[in-house]
Formats: C-alpha cells, structure tokens, sequence
C-alpha cells in the first residue's frame, strides 16, 4: 500500500470513529509531537568540528575529492 492511500484509510477510519477518547488520542499524538531537528541532538564538540569545518571551507582550505580518495586508496 502507498503513502497516499495510507493516509486515506487512516482518514476514513477517524470519519468512521464516534470514540472520544480516539479522536483526543489522534489530537494529542500529532500536537504534542516534537520534530527533533538533528541538531540539537549533537554533542557540543560535534558542533563545534562541524562549525570549525564550515569556517574552514569559507577560507578556502579544501581538498579535491579526487586528490583525497587517490591519496588514501
């Protein structure tokens, strides 16, 4: 079964519901659902390498890929 008509059973199953206690359970699942950005689940000085390569590309301090791949083959 697709995405799409995923959605649409799941839909058609919430139109079919009477049940309170469903319906408020579907609600609080996707309004209290965080999206984790990657992040903040980082440690600190995996931020900082990763800030410190970015400070590097703007000086222009990068290799080739191809120099690097022949270099360690």
């Amino acid at each position: 079964m697709n995405i799409q008509a995923e959605k649409l059973e799941l839909v058609r199953l919430i139109l079919d519901t009477d049940n309170p206690s469903i319906l408020k359970s579907i609600k609080e699942f996707f309004t209290k659902r965080k999206v984790c950005d990657f992040w903040d689940t980082l440690s600190q000085e995996q931020k900082n390498d990763i800030q410190e390569g970015l400070e590097e590309v703007a000086r222009g301090e990068v290799v080739d890929y191809n120099d690097f791949i022949r270099e360690y083959r």
